[in-house]
């Protein structure tokens, strides 16, 4: 089964604790803290790998999570970072945030590789809170936190040449006999339902060609499975435009040529700005006043076409020519960056929030939150007072209990940060009362 998108959720590694602890060895009096730092929690990394296909995989496992970071241990031992976890996909995969629904990487080259969710810093051991006033730190600092978030993968397939046009004019045919993929083929609609790569090999060089599957009219509004399909053409360099010029299908060709080209424009200016080659196939019963006819309505509109019939291989070399040729010359211009509106990872996890105290209130509660107040109070040792002065002079130090003092707060009212409680009193500027 082809899968070309998937929903799933991603997580970083907590970073690992510091440690408290002190040296107790014999002889070695007032031997001072020696805990040491906790390690990394471990990254997501998406990383673009050429052996696979498709998104089959993530359909079965929904949920990726790296490994936390160890605790810091005695003697200044410093917790093992968490392994990295790396998160391979096919190259062409789009990573989406769905939060901001922006686009997080396009990796379009082999190895190519980025980190979707960062891992928690480690914690500091005791031993960094060693000062001239305080010499025996009861506290450590607490691993920073874990990222999580949930991604789309969206594949769309990379080929120098699409193929498209109606169901059943010859394009998986012209496929099969131009490289050595084995598309299925048979005289019916919708053989084709999930795009088919090869490589065409021309002398001494060779390019990728994609077989998309058969358009129809309203694709672009998603009819059939035109919005699946069409995404898979934005990335060709040139297009191959496949008409059956026989009108086997009691069509006419011309308005099959015309109605593809309007799903292309509709679906966006850029995919019929492509450079096309038009392949007027089924030559062989197609009588030679259709051909002309069509011929001249199609270079009327400023393409050329080539007259073939695939399933004999006859006019297949002059439009790979033709193809090559146009390849060629689209090598020398500068390639055109897809327009995307990119995730800015400058501002993710260590946004410019991250250390602000916010303040509100919850009846006669006043209420403290922030990301960098809670890993703080989580580091806190509430039996120690070096430990509970440490986040008093953070709290002070952010502003917030001139901001309390605004809203209201005097001696006596309660003050809540996460699940805890405390008694505010202003004889020395401290809270105090800890109650979980």
């Amino acid at each position: 089964m082809f899968v070309d998108r998937a929903k799933i959720t991603i997580k970083s590694g907590k970073g690992g604790n510091g440690a408290v602890s002190f040296r107790r060895e014999p002889f070695v009096p007032q031997g001072g803290p020696d805990g040491g730092d906790g390690g990394k929690g471990g990254d997501i990394v998406f990383q673009a790998d050429e052996g696979l296909r498709t998104l089959m995989d993530f359909r079965y496992k929904r949920k990726y999570e790296a490994e936390n970071g160890e605790d810091g241990k005695k003697k200044k031992c410093f917790g093992k970072k968490g392994a990295d976890l790396i998160i391979r996909v096919p190259v062409g995969t789009v990573v989406v945030d769905d939060a901001t629904g922006k686009v997080m990487k396009d990796l379009v080259h082999h190895g190519e590789s980025f980190v979707a969710c960062k891992g928690g810093r480690g914690g500091k051991g005791n031993v960094n809170f060693k000062n001239s006033v305080r010499q025996a730190p009861n506290f450590a600092e607490a691993g920073g936190f874990a990222q999580e978030r949930q991604v789309t993968l969206v594949l769309k397939l990379i080929a120098d040449v699409g193929l498209v046009g109606f169901p059943n004019v010859g394009k998986s045919t012209l496929l099969s006999v131009s490289t050595s993929a084995d598309p299925k083929i048979a005289n019916y609609h919708f053989t084709t339902i999930t795009p088919n790569l090869g490589v065409v090999q021309m002398y001494d060089k060779s390019f990728v060609m994609a077989d998309i599957p058969g358009l129809i009219e309203g694709a672009h509004t998603g009819a059939g499975l035109g919005l699946d399909f069409l995404k898979h053409i934005e990335r060709t360099k040139m297009l191959i435009h496949v008409v059956d010029v026989s009108g086997s299908e009691g069509r006419d060709p011309k308005e099959d040529f015309d109605t593809i080209n309007g799903e292309l424009s509709s679906y966006g200016k850029k995919l019929l700005n492509k450079p096309q080659l038009v392949a007027a196939n089924k030559m062989d019963m197609a009588g030679d006043e259709q051909y002309q006819d069509f011929k001249a309505y199609v270079e009327s509109k400023g393409y050329q076409v080539f007259p073939l019939s695939a399933p004999i291989n006859e006019g297949v070399r002059d439009l790979l020519n033709a193809a090559l040729r146009e390849l060629e010359e689209l090598a020398k211009l500068p390639q055109e960056e897809e327009d995307y509106e990119y995730f800015d990872f400058e501002r993710d996890g260590e946004e410019e929030d991250y250390r602000e105290i916010y303040v509100d209130r919850d009846g006669p509660v006043f209420v403290l939150t922030g990301k960098q107040l809670k890993k703080i109070f989580n580091s806190t040792n509430f039996n120690d007072m070096g430990s509970l002065r440490y986040l008093y002079k953070y709290i002070e130090s952010k502003g917030a209990i001139d901001k309390l003092k605004d809203m209201g707060l005097q001696d006596g009212d309660i003050i809540r940060i996460i699940d805890y409680e405390m008694e505010y009193y202003d004889e020395d500027g401290q809270m105090d009362e800890f109650e979980e």
